[in-house]
C-alpha cells in the first residue's frame, strides 16, 4: 500500500532567482545609482561651463564625454592589457606576502605579549613611513624595478592587514579561550579553534582595506619605476599633457581597487556566518 507522500505528484523546486535583493537593498542600490548618475551630471557641468571657484577651477578639467572618448581610444592600444596585466600582477604579488605576513605576524603578537615586546616597537617606528619614502631605498636594495615595486605594494597592505589582526585577536572573548582551558585544550588547539576563528572578521576586513593601498601605493611605484602598468600610464599621459587620459587612469584604478576590495568582503561575509548572523 502506497503511503500518501508516495501518492502525491513531486512538486518540482521553485527556481530561485541568483541574485534577490530586499527591498532596503533595492532602495539603497537605488540611491548609489541616482548619486552616480549625479556627480557625472554635476561634472559634466562644471567642466562644459568652465566653472572657476577661486579654490578649485575647472576650465582645464576635461568632460565626462572627453574621458569616455579616450577610454575607448585606451582599449584599442596594443598595450592596454599589457598596462592592466602589470599592475594586477604586481598587486596580487604583494598583497599575498602581505596578507601571508600580517596574518601570521598579527596571530603571534595579538596572542603573545612576549612577541608582542619584540616585534611591535619597530614595526611601530616603521608604520608611520608613508610608502613612496622607501622608493628610493627600495630601488637601491632589490636588484629590479619589477621587485621594488611589489615591496613596495607589499608594505603598503602589510600594516593594515597586520594591525586588524592584531586587533581581531585582541577583541576575542577571553571567555572563550578560558573554557577551551578548562576542557584541557592546548595553546594549538586555542589558536586554531578560538583565536582564528574569533579575529576572522577583522582579518578579512583588514584583507580588504589592504588591497586597497596596495593600489594606491603601487600606482606611487610606478609613477617612478615602472615601464608597464597603469600608474605608468597616467603619469606618462600627464607628462604628454593628455589630461583625459590621466582622468582615465585614475577610474581604472578606482574601479579595480572597488572590485578587489569588494570581492574580499564578499569571501569574507561567506567564511564567517555566524558573525552576519551574530549582527543580523
Amino acid at each position: 500500500m502506497n503511503s500518501l507522500a508516495d501518492t502525491q505528484p513531486i512538486q518540482s523546486k521553485a527556481i530561485r532567482p541568483v541574485f534577490k535583493f530586499s527591498r532596503q537593498q533595492t532602495f539603497s542600490y537605488g540611491l548609489s545609482a541616482i548619486s552616480i548618475i549625479l556627480s557625472v551630471v554635476l561634472w559634466q557641468l562644471l567642466s562644459h561651463y568652465h566653472v572657476n571657484l577661486s579654490v578649485v577651477n575647472f576650465a582645464n578639467v576635461p568632460s565626462p564625454l572627453d574621458v569616455v572618448r579616450s577610454f575607448v581610444a585606451f582599449v584599442e592600444l596594443d598595450t592596454a592589457l599589457a598596462h592592466v596585466k602589470a599592475s594586477i600582477g604586481r598587486v596580487l604579488i604583494g598583497f599575498v606576502l602581505a596578507g601571508f605576513v600580517g596574518v601570521i605576524l598579527g596571530l603571534l603578537i595579538g596572542y603573545s605579549k612576549t612577541i608582542a615586546a619584540i616585534f611591535m616597537p619597530p614595526l611601530e617606528i616603521l608604520r608611520p613611513i608613508p610608502a613612496v619614502a622607501w622608493i628610493p631605498l627600495a630601488i637601491l636594495m632589490f636588484p629590479s624595478s619589477e621587485a621594488s615595486m611589489i615591496f613596495i605594494t607589499f608594505l603598503g597592505a602589510l600594516f593594515p592587514i597586520l594591525l586588524n589582526t592584531i586587533h581581531g585577536v585582541e577583541a576575542v572573548d577571553h571567555r572563550l579561550i578560558a573554557s577551551a582551558k578548562s576542557l584541557g585544550a592546548g595553546q594549538f588547539a586555542i589558536l586554531r579553534e578560538v583565536i582564528i576563528p574569533g579575529s576572522l572578521p577583522s582579518i578579512t576586513t583588514g584583507l580588504a582595506i589592504g588591497m586597497g593601498t596596495c593600489w594606491f601605493c603601487l600606482v606611487t611605484a610606478e609613477m617612478i619605476s615602472g615601464q608597464l602598468g597603469i600608474g605608468y600610464f597616467t603619469w606618462e599621459s600627464f607628462t604628454l599633457q593628455n589630461y583625459a587620459d590621466i582622468i582615465v587612469g585614475m577610474l581604472l584604478i578606482g574601479a579595480l581597487g572597488m572590485f578587489s576590495s569588494a570581492l574580499l568582503r564578499y569571501l569574507g561575509k561567506k567564511l564567517t556566518p555566524w558573525y552576519q548572523l551574530r549582527k543580523a
